[in-house]
């Protein structure tokens, strides 16, 4: 990867539209990009690992967090606090890494408050009923807990013109092909690079030969 401080990627979906299998796929199959753990007071589920999916304390801690500002961003989502690290971010930017954050609506709002040259992406079911389709089918929720998600599902889309693209996850390897082809086309960005070519052929901008 070229010498350049690393790119701010954020995901957001509404639940159960599939933003952490991609997530995974894109921190598999992608080079030069690391997932940013966040952390919660949720409690931890049977298949999750301490420090790689999130990072699990108490609300109490939590909150001692937020007074202290050690967070970039923070939401209360379903009642559970998340939040991202500062350090997170400023350790892998400054090794040359593109950070991935999965985080709501809330959260991306705010990243693009403080990294303007951050980098949203919204990902969309095809349809409210095929999102219901997809809840149920987790087996994870009750009807009435499924009928407060897509409430709330609605109540996020209305976040999406502040993204920067929107990906419809209808079938998950378009969609994991279509962030794949943002993170490439996001990486050769003139602005993003021109820095280190100029300075690996020893010359100035053209401006600045006048």
């Amino acid at each position: 990867m070229l010498n350049r401080k690393g790119i701010v990627f954020v995901i957001s979906a509404p639940s159960g539209t599939g933003k952490t299998t991609i997530c995974r796929r894109i921190v598999k199959e992608v080079e030069d990009i690391k997932f940013s753990v966040s952390y919660t007071t949720r409690k931890k589920k049977k298949d999750e690992i301490e420090g790689v999916d999130y990072y699990f304390v108490s609300k109490a801690k939590f909150e001692r967090l937020i007074g202290e500002g050690f967070f970039v961003e923070w939401a209360n989502v379903y009642g559970n606090y998340y939040g991202t690290p500062w350090s997170e971010l400023e350790r892998t930017r400054k090794e040359g890494f593109d950070l991935l954050l999965e985080i709501d609506v809330q959260g991306g709002v705010k990243v693009k408050e403080v990294f303007p040259s951050s980098v949203l992406i919204f990902v969309v079911p095809p349809s409210i009923s095929t999102l219901e389709e997809r809840l149920l089918r987790r087996g994870r929720d009750s009807r009435e807990e499924i009928k407060k998600r897509l409430t709330i599902a609605m109540e996020e889309m209305r976040y999406i013109d502040g993204y920067d693209y929107i990906i419809e996850n209808d079938n998950l390897e378009e969609a994991v092909k279509n962030v794949r082809c943002i993170i490439t086309s996001e990486r050769r960005k003139r602005e993003r690079v021109i820095d280190s070519y100029l300075r690996r052929f020893g010359i100035g901008k053209k401006n600045e030969l006048k």
